[in-house]
């Protein structure tokens, strides 16, 4: 699995959130997918691995722009791993 944390200009409240999720679940095959606007980040949860043109092309119409892009492997923590 893979974890990409995308930096989002132009987010300003919970309805920022809630539109950039939306528009990530609908476009893209994820398993989670989280966004701060006081963080200016999403944080995606995902079995392959995201390009930043995937998420500049799915954000395009949206008034939103990427300005910072990290993908890497993640490792899910259970309650009883180390």
């Amino acid at each position: 699995m893979y974890r990409t944390t995308v930096k989002i200009d132009g987010m300003m409240c919970s309805m920022c959130e809630s539109h950039i999720n939306d528009a990530i679940r609908r476009k893209i095959e994820i398993k989670k997918v989280t966004s701060s606007h006081k963080k200016g980040e999403t944080v995606i949860i995902s079995n392959s691995s995201l390009t930043r043109e995937e998420i500049d092309a799915t954000l395009a119409d949206s008034g939103y722009k990427v300005t910072g892009f990290v993908c890497g492997t993640y490792e899910k923590k259970g309650l009883f791993r180390r």
